[in-house]
């Protein structure tokens, strides 16, 4: 297995059909990772991937594309991108000094 060499957080913000509830939508977001099969983690305000940058940017057209079969006339999707090839990127590695999120 090919080391990940890419964090990708996301904050997906969907404009929903009628003003409903954003919850249903983010929760669909949230299968769609996790059918990824990518190691992920879900935080208040985003999520957070691990994987080849490619792959990851595939999965975020994938969400967004998801959004507008629901019914979502738009969607914003807030990225932040960790791209480090020489090193590879980890969760784990990154956070190993803060074990409880704390």
């Amino acid at each position: 297995m090919k080391m990940a060499n890419a964090l990708l957080s996301i904050q997906i913000i969907p404009r929903t059909p009628g003003g409903e509830s954003v919850i249903p939508y983010v929760d669909r977001a949230i299968e769609i990772i996790k059918a990824s099969g990518v190691p992920y983690r879900v935080a208040p305000l985003e999520t957070t991937m691990e994987g080849e940058l490619n792959h990851l940017l595939s999965i975020v057209q994938e969400m967004n594309a998801a959004m507008t079969e629901m019914g979502c006339p738009s969607v914003i999707s807030q990225i932040k991108v960790y791209y480090n090839p020489a090193d590879g990127a980890s969760m784990d590695v990154l956070l190993e000094k803060y074990p409880d999120g704390q």
